[in-house]
């Protein structure tokens, strides 16, 4: 994360409490990056609020700046934005979607989570990172080298995390159920599907010092062990990505990301290898 010079951090007149200024100003501290602050309004102006904010973050030591902005919906606001201004990271507060409207229409926040060209904190909690668990997921059953890359990704921003929080960083990777009518006899048991994973975790094991009992090597869907383990670790940040060019499916199989992103009680952190980054950059500049 020392790699981030610029934060955009979408601001919500709304909520004024701005969880997502307090990770974003948490960050800056220690990256001495600047900040972007963006409000998504086509109607009202905010440039008093936006001023008045500026004015006590410059107070306070940090480098500010201001917009208030609208491209045809929220997601395509950001993202317009985080390209224009070069911001390496893009901070939100997560707004849960009623479950019918959910069911009718993609949420926004899993709009932005798939379309963003570049890392997406979703702040969903107010709870301190300090001194907090911060959890890593990984999926080491994907072993070629653009996942590769992506773990490799996850686990140092996790660590970064778990720096600047003084926290402990945990990492977890969900296995399948062991199935008798497997091909390979390695899958038709718990224990031997177990040891095969915790294996292929050595060499991140032995490069990023995690211990054993950091380590999670855990039986079922992602989407479900990823919020259970985060919960029982009482995580502060959980780390995840997608390796998909549309959509997110990949990293974390079909659409985990953006349903582990609702069931997480933790803030989330989602990461895209460049490759995918430089898709959806050229994505974004063909509009």
């Amino acid at each position: 994360m020392q790699a981030i010079r610029s934060i955009l951090v979408v601001m919500e007149p709304q909520h004024p409490e701005g969880l997502a200024l307090k990770r974003a100003k948490l960050i800056a501290g220690v990256t001495q990056s600047h900040l972007h602050l963006l409000v998504c309004d086509k109607k009202g102006d905010h440039s008093a609020w936006l001023n008045d904010l500026s004015s006590g973050l410059t107070q306070e030591g940090f480098s500010v700046s201001t917009q208030q902005s609208w491209h045809d919906n929220l997601h395509q606001t950001i993202i317009t934005v985080q390209q224009a201004e070069g911001c390496n990271l893009v901070v939100k507060q997560h707004l849960p979607d009623n479950p019918l409207k959910k069911a009718l229409l993609t949420p926004e926040d899993w709009k932005l989570l798939r379309y963003c060209p570049g890392p997406v904190l979703m702040v969903k909690t107010d709870r301190p990172w300090t001194g907090g668990s911060i959890l890593a997921a990984v999926d080491v059953g994907n072993a070629d080298g653009e996942h590769r890359t992506l773990h490799a990704g996850i686990i140092s921003h996790g660590y970064d995390i778990a720096g600047l929080a003084k926290g402990t960083l945990h990492v977890i990777t969900a296995h399948p159920t062991p199935m008798l009518s497997a091909v390979d006899p390695t899958f038709q048991l718990k224990e031997t599907i177990e040891a095969r994973y915790r294996e292929q975790c050595r060499s991140f094991q032995a490069e990023y010092d995690i211990s054993d009992e950091r380590l999670h090597v855990v039986e079922g869907p992602a989407d479900v062990v990823i919020p259970q383990m985060a919960h029982r670790l009482g995580a502060a940040v959980t780390v995840i990505g997608t390796v998909a060019r549309t959509g997110l499916s990949g990293a974390l199989i079909g659409n985990t990301a953006e349903v582990v992103l609702d069931a997480l009680e933790s803030d989330v952190l989602v990461l895209k290898p460049d490759e995918v980054i430089a898709h959806l950059e050229e994505l974004v500049a063909q509009r």
